[in-house]
């Protein structure tokens, strides 16, 4: 399983068009490509490409959403 840092992981914030879009929770690295609620690297006001751990507590839903998400590597800070 890939190991990802911060800079790394910041290169799959959608800003560019076709490569992946990838966000860390809870030392996972999730692929949101496919995901409707994260077009163009935003979910809301989070962005991908980042750690989005410390604002799941503030999100209308639980980690359980993330079961629809493929795992694609370690986020290590």
């Amino acid at each position: 399983m890939k190991i990802f840092d911060e800079a790394e992981l910041k290169k799959f914030d959608g800003s560019t068009q076709g490569e992946p879009i990838y966000f860390a929770y809870q030392g996972k690295v999730y692929d949101a490509t496919d995901s409707p609620l994260f077009m163009d690297g935003m979910h809301f006001e989070h962005y991908a490409g980042a750690d989005l751990t410390d604002f799941m507590a503030d999100a209308p839903h639980k980690d359980e959403v993330l079961a629809e998400l493929t795992v694609v590597g370690e986020f290590k800070k």
